[in-house]
Parts: structure tokens; sequence; C-alpha cells
């Protein structure tokens, strides 16, 4: 079924200057038009809460909002609360979502953060909208390339916050990736919209806490430009993944839960890729669920002990290298005694 366009903002509206920008951006983030519905991720904070003050101007009828109760705050369901009256003077649909189970492991922000796009793609998917859009901005981008260099990311991690993604099937957009966080908090107060701080953006036991002081108290460590260099990553990015689909249908080949790949010649960071690409198919076919495996584990010491041609094991997968062609096959179970 084809769906029509969302109507731009009206002209007589204070805020369609910067309505008319977010839906360029939107548009970009999408690559096409706004068709609608759209999901709003709005947590309450000043951000998200410009978001929707944006996107309300800018697209009126396609506009879905949801708020996210982790339920590890108490003043959670308040500022959920906040938001659905909000909402509700807008004539926006609303709905509050919480997790079947309590949000625990030991990093409860990656569990709330995995816990949070699991209920957000799945109510997008039951509304049937074309996208969740979250309002990540110039700021968190540069908080997260510094967060992430710090750690010793590669070219994928250092990439960012992506303005397009997909999670769960369900694409994920962030039209405020050219937006700074002064400027979303003056719309809001111009516009007298209610919003909340969440506190724990302020404790320091949290590492983007720690890293969003040192830009405050830096100056010559410009945002817009370390968002610029994320940016530029993540098309970097974009190209090693083409190249890696290219040589996956070239040179790898899977038979019987084993997949075999020619290395033969390669730069190291395409082997990495292709590496993980071959760990995680064979995990997936001999449905291995312990070691548990990540795209973003440390493989290094796999990949030093193949290229001096030792037969190593990642996550449940042995890789034994070749003259020509390395071998990724499920590890044999250990006997008991």
């Amino acid at each position: 079924m084809s769906r029509r366009a969302a109507p731009p903002p009206s002209a007589s509206d204070p805020l369609a200057p910067q309505g008319e920008r977010f839906r360029h951006d939107l548009t970009r983030a999408l690559g096409h038009e706004p068709a609608g519905p759209l999901l709003f991720a709005v947590s309450g904070g000043p951000d998200s809460m410009a978001m929707l003050t944006l996107a309300a101007v800018a697209l009126p009828g396609a506009v879905h909002v949801a708020t996210v109760d982790h339920r590890l705050r108490p003043a959670a369901a308040d500022e959920a609360a906040m938001v659905a009256d909000h909402c509700a003077t807008l004539g926006v649909p609303h709905a509050t979502l919480v997790p079947a189970e309590p949000v625990a492991g030991a990093s409860i922000q990656a569990a709330a953060r995995h816990a949070r796009y699991a209920l957000l793609t799945a109510h997008a998917r039951m509304i049937g909208a074309e996208a969740v859009a979250t309002a990540h901005h110039v700021d968190d981008q540069a908080e997260t390339f510094l967060m992430r260099a710090a750690r010793g990311s590669g070219v994928a991690g250092l990439a960012g916050v992506r303005a397009r993604t997909a999670i769960d099937g369900v694409a994920v957009v962030r039209p405020l990736l050219d937006w700074r966080r002064a400027e979303l908090r003056a719309i809001v107060r111009r516009a007298e919209v209610p919003f909340v701080d969440d506190p724990s953006n302020h404790d320091p036991a949290h590492d983007r806490t720690r890293f969003r002081r040192l830009l405050d108290a830096n100056e010559w460590l410009g945002p817009p430009q370390l968002a610029r260099s994320a940016a530029a990553l993540a098309e970097a990015d974009g190209d090693l993944r083409a190249i890696v689909d290219w040589l996956w249908a070239e040179r790898a080949s899977e038979s019987g839960g084993a997949v075999r790949i020619a290395m033969t010649g390669l730069p190291r960071e395409l082997v990495r890729r292709l590496a993980r690409r071959a760990i995680g198919r064979v995990i997936e076919g001999a449905g291995i669920v312990a070691p548990r495996w990540s795209e973003s584990a440390n493989i290094e010491p796999l990949l030093d002990a193949l290229a001096a041609g030792r037969r190593a094991t990642q996550a449940g997968v042995v890789v034994s290298p070749g003259s020509r062609e390395w071998r990724f096959r499920p590890a044999p179970a250990r006997r008991s005694h």
C-alpha cells in the first residue's frame, strides 16, 4: 500500500524554519521523503523533547511516540507520564513501554539499551511505523567517539552512532546528528515544553559523564569536529563492508556447517572482518550459545595464531589455516571424565 508523504510545516509556525531543517535531516537519514507513520523515542529529556517538538511541527499527523520505562528509577514512571501528557496536548499517540523482565547484567547500561531497542522496534512493527527515530546529536557523537577511542576501538567503533541502521529488522534513524545539545535545549525553553534532566547523566560513575565533562572543560576538543571525524569513519566503514560482501561472494564457501575462505593476499582489516563473519555464521548454524560471541569480541590473538600457521579457537569455533584457505567449523565437544 502506498503512503502519502507528510505535509511540510506551516510557514506561520514560529518554529517553521527549524521544522523545515529537521524534515530535511530526517529525509536524509531515511533516504526518502517521510511517508509515515514514524515512531519517535522520547525519554522526557530536553534532547528528545526537542525532537518531539520539531517532529510535531514538521510531520503533522505522522508522529507516534514511545517512552521506555526500564523500571530502574522510581522517577521514570512520572517522566513517562509527563511525556504522555504533553503528547496529549499535541494530539500525538503515545505509549509507555516496560520490559517484561527486570533489566540486569554485568553492564546495566548495555542491558537497558538492548531492552530499549527491543521494545521500540517491536512497537514500531505493531503500529506499522517505517522507522524509529532517536535524539542522538552532535555532542552525543563526540562523546561516543572519545569513549571508543579510549577503549582502542577500530574503524567500525570509531564511526560512532550511525544516521541510519537496522535493529531487529526495523530501520532506526538519528535525524539530529547535525544539531548541538545547546540549540535543542533552547528550542524546548523557547517553546515552553516540559522536560526533565536524568540524574544519571551527571553521575561520574558512568563513562559518558566523564567524557562529557572532559569536552565541557576543554573547548579545543570541538564536538562538531569530532562528529565529522566519526562521520568520515562511518563512510569508510560502509565502503569496507561493501568490499567484504564482495570478497565473501568471491572467496567464501559454506558446506556441512563449516566455512572456508581464501585469505591469501588480503590486508589484516579485511581478514579480520571476514573472520568475524565466518565465526558468526558457524555459531549461528551450529546453535552455539557458549562461550558467548559478540561482533565486538577481541579476535587479535586468533588472527596472530592463524597468521603464524597455528590452529586456534574462538567462541566455540575452531579455525584451521591452510596454504590457501582458512577453515572455520564447530569445535569438537569436550570429553567428560
